[in-house]
C-alpha cells in the first residue's frame, strides 16, 4: 500500500496577511478505522470473539485512565506508552512552584518500535485533482 500526498500553502506565522507562502506535503488520508473495524480485522487473525475484544479495548480504556490519574506510564509493550506531561510556568525559586502554576496537562503516546519502524517503510505517491499535481 501507498500513502497518496498533496501539497498545502502555509504562510509564515506571526506576520500580517501570512507573509511569504511555502507549500509542504500532507498525508491524504483513506479513512477512519472504528472500533469495529478494529474488532473484525482482530477477529479474523485470532479466535477471540468480537464481544470480548471490544471488552478489552473498552476495559483496557479504563485501566489506562485509572493508571494515568494515579501518575503511573501505561507500558502497552509493541503499541507503545501512555503517559501525561504538564507544561507550566516557570518561577526563581523551587518554593514557588506548585500545583497552581500549571498551565495545562496532556496526554502523550509513545509509539512502540514496530509502530515507529511503520513510518520508515512508507511508500508515497502523488494525487492530481483538477488537473494540478500534488507534491
Amino acid at each position: 500500500m501507498s500513502i497518496k500526498i498533496k501539497t498545502i500553502a502555509k504562510g509564515q506565522p506571526g506576520v500580517v496577511g501570512g507573509g511569504e507562502k511555502k507549500y509542504y506535503a500532507v498525508p491524504v488520508m483513506g479513512g477512519k478505522w472504528n472500533i469495529e473495524k478494529l474488532t473484525s480485522s482482530i477477529e479474523k487473525i485470532c479466535t477471540v470473539s468480537g464481544a470480548n475484544i471490544r471488552a478489552v479495548l473498552y476495559a483496557l480504556v479504563d485501566v489506562a485512565v485509572n493508571g494515568l490519574e494515579d501518575g503511573n506510564i501505561i507500558r502497552l509493550g509493541d503499541p507503545g506508552s501512555i503517559r501525561i506531561t504538564l507544561s507550566s510556568e516557570g518561577k526563581a525559586r523551587p518554593e514557588e512552584v506548585s500545583a497552581g502554576c500549571i498551565r495545562k496537562s496532556r496526554i502523550i503516546f509513545v509509539p512502540g518500535s514496530r509502530i515507529k519502524k511503520c513510518s520508515r517503510r512508507l511508500h508515497l505517491r502523488r494525487t492530481v485533482s483538477a488537473g494540478k499535481y500534488h507534491a
